[in-house]
């Protein structure tokens, strides 16, 4: 179950090494065998692509996404935690949209028969980093959304301060 929970961090890890040595190796040819890699600029995009969706929802696995928590610290725990899930509720609906739409995406890929510009891969290979990565956004999202509905609303969350520090100020 470990391997599970963090196979975004794995997968992250995995694209940035590739990526790494594909750059690494290309830099190396240009300069001293002065001649190019043209596949390496593609897959390095690709995955940048894969990496950005993993890093999306590692990000809403720790619930560190960027927000403007005026409103939310404006109001009681209970109107919070409502504010807080419906939050990650509408990311999870954004995030399954984007599943959706993905889906779309590589299945006409797939039936247009379209191909990457220097290795005339079939472009539904690369497109499958959309809908799987949106995959593990919404389930993460889900997940802190439930986890945040089912926590009591008089409980303290990590980023709300608590009543030494707003007396502090």
């Amino acid at each position: 179950m470990h391997f599970i929970d963090k196979i975004e961090e794995y997968l992250c890890a995995g694209c940035l090494v590739v990526m790494t040595i594909l750059v690494s190796a290309n830099v190396f040819s240009r300069y001293v065998l002065h001649m190019s890699f043209s596949f390496s600029e593609e897959i390095t995009t690709n995955l940048f692509v894969l990496l950005s969706m993993m890093g999306t929802a590692i990000a809403a696995k720790r619930r560190s996404h960027l927000g403007l928590s005026i409103l939310t610290d404006a109001v009681g725990p209970r109107l919070r935690k409502c504010l807080v899930a419906g939050g990650f509720a509408i990311a999870t609906l954004f995030s399954l949209a984007l599943f959706i739409y993905g889906v779309q995406m590589v299945m006409s890929q797939y039936r247009l028969g379209q191909v990457t510009a220097s290795m005339q891969w079939p472009e539904w290979i690369f497109g499958t980093f959309v809908p799987f990565g949106a995959f593990f956004i919404t389930l993460r999202f889900a997940q802190a959304a439930w986890e945040e509905w089912k926590t009591p609303a008089n409980a303290q969350t990590e980023n709300a301060p608590n009543e030494k520090e707003v007396e502090a100020v």
